[in-house]
């Protein structure tokens, strides 16, 4: 198990609210990209029920619609999200940037292709 804290500031509020998740993965140098997309999510659902409390735990998540950056912090990295309605720091973790760049980078190409279709379109 893995469990970090996301920092959450929503559009519109002066304050961040903190909340931790966890996901069922060991050590971040050993995610997949099955581990990120589950990162991910949780770090989106995070920021749903920083605005919404009664928000499902569970809901879908598409990797769409958001911007992202790996940063160092220290010695450390933070994978930090903004959508619409606000924006979230996850972390600290102890992988190389570009190593956990690059992860994030081939799960929302996957998450894309297997949406979308393999040429990054809906298919009608």
């Amino acid at each position: 198990m893995t469990s970090f804290d996301v920092e959450i500031v929503l559009k519109g509020r002066d304050f961040a609210v903190t909340e931790k998740v966890t996901i069922p993965y060991g050590d971040i140098t050993t995610w997949d990209e099955t581990a990120a997309y589950d990162a991910l999510a949780e770090i989106l659902r995070a920021i749903e029920r920083a605005g919404n409390p009664d928000a499902p735990r569970d809901r879908a998540v598409l990797l769409t619609g958001f911007s992202w950056i790996v940063e160092p912090e220290g010695d450390r990295v933070v994978i930090a999200i903004e959508i619409p309605s606000g924006a979230a720091v996850a972390g600290p973790f102890t992988i190389d940037a570009a190593q956990l760049d690059g992860l994030i980078t081939r799960t929302i190409k996957l998450d894309r292709v297997a949406h979308q279709g393999p040429q990054g379109q809906r298919v009608h």
